[in-house]
């Protein structure tokens, strides 16, 4: 492997590790954010040669569908493959003051040792962080729903309003649901959930008829 200014020798244990876990999927990842303002005003662009900048775009897309995602593989015949050109030509640009690899630093995925650039971790981590959010929203939305619904069964079953109002129960009646339903929840599953709710005492003092 040609050596590169940027990718100096470093001991294994002084490498970083990646921030971004191994088994993080980002499977559906069609889409990346790119800050063109930063490309057009980065050292790269301004000085480096068509051909370089060629490759260091393509290597940022091309980590976007690598594992762990936003890395490349410490590898020229890898990556001469994954870019579609000669072993030799890539070793060329790689060895150049500026290269493709321009800020790409080696660091530790678990056993293995990969290559990592602080802007594609960066609009990864946000990527990531988006969707997490997404997925906490959407599993909120799908409590509310499921409790309105079993909301909805209690009224149709004759409860009462305050006893369809009890928060603490609707829950209670939906965690037993949880851990003994299994599939949809139908009319006979709501109707063992309120005799089992009633069998245990869980209303209280509150009235169960309208």
């Amino acid at each position: 492997m040609v050596a590169s200014p940027a990718l100096q020798v470093v001991d294994v244990a002084d490498l970083p590790d990646y921030p971004i876990d191994t088994d993080a999927s980002m499977a559906a990842h069609y889409f990346t954010t790119f800050y063109h303002d930063r490309w057009l005003n980065s050292e790269l662009h301004l000085t480096g040669s068509l051909e370089v900048q060629a490759c260091a775009l393509n290597l940022f897309f091309i980590a976007q569908k690598q594992t762990p995602v936003g890395t490349l593989p410490d590898n020229d015949a890898i990556l001469a493959r994954l870019l579609r050109i000669d072993l030799q030509m890539w070793k060329d640009l790689r060895a150049r003051a500026l290269s493709p690899l321009h800020k790409w630093r080696r660091c530790r995925c678990g056993d293995e040792i990969r290559l990592m650039h602080p802007i594609v971790t960066e609009v990864l981590l946000q990527a990531l962080g988006r969707r997490e959010a997404r997925e906490a929203s959407n599993s909120e939305k799908a409590v509310y729903q499921r409790l309105q619904r079993l909301r909805s069964a209690m009224r149709d079953m004759g409860l009462s309003k305050d006893v369809v109002g009890d928060d603490r129960l609707v829950e209670r009646i939906d965690g037993w649901m949880l851990e003994n339903v299994k599939g949809h929840r139908r009319k006979a599953a709501y109707d063992a959930a309120i005799l089992h709710a009633s069998q245990m005492k869980w209303f209280g003092g509150v009235g169960t008829a309208r």
